[in-house]
């Protein structure tokens, strides 16, 4: 990545860090510059959408690159993340089911945010909606679950639909064990092992690595 990349324009940037989430404001400005260099190569896919917060440094990034985010997500809620635990948002839980439901409030986000055209939601499982991609991307953001569990099963899912020359992001990954969950930590390392990715970028709990080779991105480490 070279050269200035565009400013996000700043009624976006507003709207990214008033949105409900968990993207702090560097990690986001890195996700847009990423995404405005990678987004040329082919389209943005992230696994995670909560809120809609990183759908519109994405978003904005996808319209100036010409391209576009597809966002995926069942909208009920992470396992860290339900109705009771620690970090649940009362506010998103429905009151007629008792479950986390984010697809209301990322509706509202995205249209505020006036990006409906270049901001696809596909509501799902990862796992489910992976079986029917065939699309090679550009840009593979994976922040859905963070269980061993979920964090492999989504780059095991995706990570061979990353065109060379594309990225694959991950976020919070926290080499120490102290500041955080270690399987996104462990996925980070399982990309480079691999041969098919060299890290390009760290920014706070941020990875961007480069897919640099069609070698197997899930073959075992030599």
């Amino acid at each position: 990545m070279t050269g200035t990349p565009p400013a996000m324009p700043p009624e976006l940037l507003r709207a990214a860090e008033a949105a409900k989430g968990f993207m702090p404001p560097a990690e986001g400005a890195a996700l847009y510059e990423t995404a405005l260099a990678y987004g040329r190569v082919g389209p943005l896919l992230e696994v995670g959408t909560y809120c809609g917060k990183s759908a519109i440094y994405f978003g904005a990034a996808a319209r100036e690159a010409g391209t576009v985010l597809v966002t995926v997500d069942h909208h009920h809620g992470s396992e860290e993340n339900q109705a009771g635990w620690e970090h649940h948002d009362p506010t998103l839980v429905d009151p007629a089911t008792g479950r986390m439901d984010t697809l209301p409030t990322f509706r509202r986000t995205i249209e505020r945010a006036g990006l409906e055209d270049v901001v696809v939601a596909v509501i799902g499982t990862s796992d489910t909606v992976s079986r029917l991609w065939s699309t090679e991307l550009g840009l593979l953001f994976i922040d859905g679950g963070h269980s061993e569990h979920f964090a492999n099963a989504d780059y095991e899912n995706w990570a061979a639909k990353v065109k060379v020359g594309g990225a694959l992001a991950i976020h919070d990954v926290f080499p120490d064990p102290a500041d955080g969950g270690q399987a996104p930590y462990r996925v980070y390392l399982r990309a480079l092992a691999s041969g098919a990715f060299e890290e390009r970028r760290v920014e706070g709990s941020l990875r961007v690595l480069e897919r640099v080779s069609a070698a197997d991105p899930l073959a075992p480490a030599a």
